[in-house]
């Protein structure tokens, strides 16, 4: 019925998926977050690169510890500043889960859009349309947040500088 979902979730969220797949699904489903204790490294990624947003329960909080049901009405407040100013004040922001009763919770997650690159990737809804917003605009290769990695994927006249560099294989380098 076009309603946004939010997945809740406990640990280790995505473990045994059929990587990009797995992001796939709950993408077509309609689900826009997931909110999980931790996250399988790769599928963390592949939820961004689908343009869902992983949040993390912070340490010793969960749906059980914090009495969620999933039938709540969900808020994510603070996550457009974030993601406008790259997280200049921090990665946390709070979740408000209002119940039909009236009543509501308040708790702070963390974004787990971890790189630079991610963040464009979630700015754009995910992957792909990234790459086809890049494509209109007339760039024969999308701009990557690296000059390094796209320099070596791709010959001259097309690898396109970038104000911030980040090494491959760094911590802030895209899982691929």
């Amino acid at each position: 019925d076009g309603t946004p979902l939010i997945v809740l979730a406990g640990k280790d969220y995505g473990a045994g998926s059929s990587r990009d797949w797995a992001a796939k699904g709950p993408h077509l489903l309609g689900v826009r977050a997931v909110i999980a204790e931790s996250y399988e490294r790769i599928h963390r990624s592949n939820l961004v690169g689908m343009g869902i947003l992983p949040l993390q329960f912070r340490e010793g909080e969960s749906v059980d510890a914090l009495g969620l049901t999933g039938e709540e009405t969900y808020d994510i407040l603070g996550l457009a500043r974030g993601i406008a100013t790259g997280f200049a004040g921090g990665r946390e922001v709070r979740v408000r889960a209002r119940r039909d009763d009236g009543s509501a919770i308040e708790f702070r997650a963390t974004i787990r859009i971890d790189t630079p690159q991610e963040v464009l990737y979630y700015r754009h809804g995910g992957i792909l349309p990234y790459v086809l917003r890049q494509l209109l605009r007339g760039r024969q290769i999308p701009m990557a947040i690296s000059p390094a990695v796209a320099a070596a994927a791709v010959p001259p006249p097309y690898a396109v500088p970038s104000p911030t560099a980040v090494e491959e294989g760094s911590i802030e380098s895209f899982p691929a």
